[in-house]
């Protein structure tokens, strides 16, 4: 199951939204982490377990995403 995502985090998520940016950096890990807008102007899940993930549950299993859960 995926990790749950720091308040730090959601906040930097929140203002990437508000920007148009398509990522941001993790402010705990220094990772880039894209955006729920982002990987849904990609068409599909890419299966990788992209935090921000914007599809369906059953979409997600379809693309093999190994934290996929109910």
């Amino acid at each position: 199951m995926a990790q749950p995502v720091s308040a730090a985090a959601a906040q930097a998520h929140v203002e990437a939204l508000a920007r148009g940016a398509e990522s941001y950096l993790d402010p705990q890990t220094g990772f880039v982490v894209l955006t729920a807008d982002t990987l849904l102007a990609r068409g599909a899940c890419c299966g990788s377990g992209c935090r921000h993930c914007p599809y369906p549950v059953a979409e997600q299993r379809r693309a093999e995403r190994p934290t996929a859960c109910d």
